[in-house]
């Protein structure tokens, strides 16, 4: 399993998803780096079999209007600490594991609640 984190996820979460054994790339690093539009790296992700993690609610429109990225997870939680994102991640990582076999699904992560899509 395969995550890329768009420019408004915190590299402690790349450090933590890596530190468990997933290949973890940070938008930073990639194509324009900071720069790069979503539809690049949306067009990234589903070319390289990634789940983009993001902030940015483009991304779901993009994914039921143009089907792309195939594999989203949209956190919904504001300026949450990095500490409790990792605690949800880790609370919903079997979850994400199951889901990721699938060709396209979204996950929404949010204040009270996880939707699955």
């Amino acid at each position: 399993m395969k995550f890329l984190c768009d420019v408004h996820i915190s590299f402690k979460i790349v450090y933590h998803l890596r530190s468990l054994g997933y290949e973890t790339l940070h938008v930073n690093f990639i194509l324009a780096g900071s720069n790069t539009n979503d539809s690049e790296i949306a067009a990234y992700a589903d070319l390289n079999d990634y789940i983009i993690i993001s902030k940015d609610f483009d991304f779901i429109n993009s994914h039921f209007i143009q089907d792309t990225p195939k594999k989203l997870i949209k956190i919904n939680l504001g300026n949450i600490s990095n500490q409790k994102l990792i605690e949800i991640i880790n609370d919903n990582i079997d979850d994400i594991v199951n889901l990721a076999r699938k060709r396209k699904f979204i996950v929404e992560i949010g204040k009270d609640s996880v939707l699955y899509i």
